[in-house]
């Protein structure tokens, strides 16, 4: 095996071991769209504390999602659950943070996604971001994001000299189509950020589960899940198949070497991203105009008159809507993320009878493999799914890079998931 190639496959406690020291720990901050409409969230966090006694796990951060708020609660619980497993996992490791630690790391984000500036109040969530950024210590501050990027950007926005402290791996694809005004923010605002922008290869944690048996999606549940402690019990109750698409980025983490996104890791392998894809339309787009799939597409919309104070608008694309602002031309303008690569129609519903009804349509194709070798120097440090057709399962640019340790990864859940279920004696 190749010196590269036997590093990636080294645990984190053995790469970040410094000689005749203790590993070097990462510090973990997630913010999560956790009590949504998807159940991904609650799979990944039970994940994600079976191995807190191997990161130090700063914080956990509710994130916005549609009508539900408040929902710090779905992280109380299931720190409720770690509770009644607590005894038998400390038997195993004297590292995993006590359960009271970890309520008080838990943080209500913000309740409703960013208007057009990216940002807006401050929140616990956010406040928190900076205040673990600014400790004295020299390890960076990984910031996982599973659902929306709103307390990041706003954290940004009021504490600009963070940014170098922060590593952030990105859950793009559906997240980015709902934060679409946050990321526009990060990416503008923010270019030298730290940063993986994660649109498609997460999904090689589920992608390579479709076939049967105990690695299978439903199959490792059954076997592997069900009866292993409280949090066993509780990610069984949850659904009966794996998805877990925002673990990946934590295994990024547990297996590779983190500061090189370019190495294989089993929490996908990337490459530096090219200039980040942005189109604007002054006319309505046809279904033979073109963008990249995870670009982000604003429409500009110039109606003869200029918008009423009390006038509201939304783009209604899939049955999902997604709210416009008028802009200081007297224009209204609308971001939108394509997740996947397929023809959009779109039609806009308003109060503003000169923009009601409008309609359009654009295609979205995935980047090309030639896209992969113009790395932007506007965006020194932002890293992406790679394009390389050998990475991809079916349209998913990137999955292979993760599904093929499925085994390594699960295998390596399972064993923590029997901590919850024995006591080590």
């Amino acid at each position: 095996m190749k010196r590269r190639q036997l590093l990636a496959a080294l645990p984190l406690s053995l790469l970040w071991t410094q000689a005749g020291a203790a590993p070097l720990r990462p510090r973990v901050i997630v913010s999560t769209d956790i009590g949504g409409t998807d159940f991904d969230d609650f799979q990944s966090l039970v994940h994600l504390l079976l191995y807190t006694d191997v990161i130090d796990l700063e914080g956990m951060i509710a994130s916005p999602w549609g009508e539900a708020r408040e929902r710090k609660r779905h992280l109380l619980d299931l720190v409720d659950a770690y509770a009644r497993d607590y005894p038998a996992l400390r038997s195993w490791s004297a590292a995993y943070p006590a359960p009271e630690q970890l309520r008080a790391r838990c943080k209500q984000g913000a309740q409703d996604l960013a208007d057009q500036r990216g940002w807006g109040e401050a929140t616990e969530g956010s406040d928190w971001i900076i205040q673990c950024a600014r400790q004295p210590d020299p390890r960076p501050l990984w910031v996982l994001l599973w659902g929306g990027y709103e307390d990041l950007a706003q954290a940004l926005h009021d504490a600009p000299d963070i940014a170098s402290k922060l590593r952030v791996y990105m859950i793009g694809g559906p997240n980015k189509k709902w934060s679409t005004q946050a990321y526009d923010y990060l990416a503008t605002a923010h270019p030298t950020l730290w940063l993986i922008e994660n649109n498609a290869t997460y999904r090689g944690w589920f992608t390579g589960g479709e076939q049967g048996g105990e690695w299978g999606n439903t199959g490792f549940i059954a076997q592997h899940v069900k009866g292993k402690g409280a949090l066993g019990d509780y990610f069984a109750r949850i659904a009966s198949q794996i998805k877990m698409g925002d673990t990946p980025s934590l295994a990024y983490l547990l297996h590779g070497d983190p500061e090189h996104p370019e190495h294989p890791s089993w929490g996908g392998q990337f490459v530096r991203a090219w200039d980040r894809p942005r189109v604007r339309f002054t006319r309505p787009p046809q279904a033979d105009d073109v963008v990249e799939t995870f670009a982000l597409v604003e429409l500009v919309y110039q109606p003869a008159h200029p918008p009423a104070a009390a006038a509201r608008a939304q783009l209604v694309v899939d049955q999902q809507r997604f709210n416009g602002y008028p802009h200081a031309d007297g224009s209204w303008r609308f971001l939108f993320s394509p997740k996947e690569s397929k023809t959009w129609h779109y039609r806009v519903e308003s109060t503003d009878p000169g923009l009601h009804g409008q309609s359009g349509a654009f295609t979205s194709r995935p980047a090309t493999p030639a896209q992969a070798l113009q790395p932007s120097t506007r965006y020194p440090h932002w890293w992406t799914d790679s394009p390389d057709p050998q990475l991809a399962e079916g349209p998913h640019q990137g999955a292979r890079s993760i599904s093929r340790w499925r085994q390594d990864f699960l295998r390596d859940f399972a064993a923590r998931l029997q901590r919850a279920a024995a006591p080590r004696v």
